[in-house]
């Protein structure tokens, strides 16, 4: 990726600050290592969908300008901005740890989600395959499975993924918020073009795999003029069904959308800035549950029946997942190992 000047927002929860008075240094990619003794993260949010989720990754070199998860950053001591993009955090025993959990008693079989934070296929995976690792796991123990994510990468798996949509139940939603390649490339710098990952909807989809298309998250004033076209084409290509939300500007992300959008798209950045606060009540974000990936107002609601009038059109459900996951968890059976074999001579 092309280096940029190191620029993140202010972390609260750092106790020092670096402030440059001469040029700013470009930023550098950095892959640090987490050991922490847990993978799977449980979720109670009432608006999310599902209760389980796997995070091989924290930051994500896709570098989407809106991406809801930058703040996580700042726990890890970390900047929201060019810091999310570059200093990744991967979990090298992401695979073992998801073995140890499949086997405690408490678990019982629940679907797993890929990713609920950052992307679990972003370019990174090509090398270290810790998500392919997690996914033969879970092929291994027949669980449920959910995956989200920009990544044509995932292609490369469909060997897992099948095995998985026989014997257990699998679904991949694949996020596809632009039809516009200019204005992809603007909020999703490194991210595979629209046309390619509809490409990838269609060959997951020739493959045997319940896909989805996730128009997430339609941003009020530059996107939502690509609803119609994204469902058309996604529908095209093979998906079942569709889901979007709302954007999201939690924290810090309201300040790096908010800049890259006046620096990429400088004509329509006020214009879309305007957009947003009329769905969240004059303000940039509203973090309530069941208002943050909705919104609130006529907008807001203007953009909802215009995505459901959509799918309906094309023949997409409005939906994550067609049925509850079935009850197909099961722990392989281990041989003990061999006795051995005493002699007295």
């Amino acid at each position: 990726m092309k280096a940029r000047p190191i620029d993140n927002p202010p972390n609260p929860w750092a106790s020092t600050a670096v402030e440059y008075l001469d040029e700013i240094p470009p930023s550098k990619l950095e892959v640090l290592e987490d050991h922490s003794r847990q993978v799977l993260s449980h979720n109670d949010s009432p608006d999310v969908g599902f209760n389980w989720s796997v995070n091989p990754y924290r930051g994500c070199l896709h570098a989407c300008a809106y991406c809801y998860a930058r703040p996580t950053h700042q726990y890890l001591d970390l900047g929201a901005g060019t810091d999310f993009e570059t200093k990744l955090v991967v979990k090298p025993r992401a695979p073992e740890l998801l073995r140890e959990a499949f086997e405690k008693p408490s678990w019982k079989g629940e679907t797993v989600v890929f990713s609920g934070v950052t992307d679990c296929y972003q370019p990174l995976e090509a090398s270290l395959r810790l998500t392919r690792g997690c996914l033969e796991v879970c092929a291994e123990y027949r669980n449920p499975v959910g995956i989200i994510t920009k990544g044509v990468l995932v292609e490369r798996d469909l060997d897992v993924l099948q095995r998985l949509a026989r014997d257990a139940r699998l679904w991949v939603s694949i996020s596809l918020p632009f039809h516009n390649a200019e204005l992809a490339r603007a909020m999703e710098p490194y991210v595979a073009s629209p046309q390619r990952r509809l490409l990838t909807i269609q060959r997951l989809t020739e493959a045997g795999i319940d896909v989805a298309v996730s128009v997430a998250p339609i941003i009020p004033g530059l996107n939502d003029e690509d609803i119609h076209r994204v469902l058309a084409a996604a529908k095209e290509a093979g998906a079942k069904r569709a889901h979007h939300t709302l954007v999201r500007l939690p924290g810090p992300v309201k300040d790096v959308f908010a800049e890259r959008l006046r620096a990429k798209l400088p004509l329509r950045a006020e214009r879309v800035l305007h957009r947003i606060r009329e769905t969240r009540g004059g303000e940039l974000n509203d973090s309530r549950f069941k208002h943050r990936m909705r919104g609130d107002g006529l907008y807001a609601e203007t953009i909802h029946r215009l995505f459901d009038a959509a799918a309906r059109k094309v023949g997409l459900r409005a939906s994550w997942v067609t049925e509850t996951a079935p009850d197909t968890f099961r722990r392989p059976e281990r041989k003990p190992p061999p006795t051995p074999q005493l002699s007295l001579f």
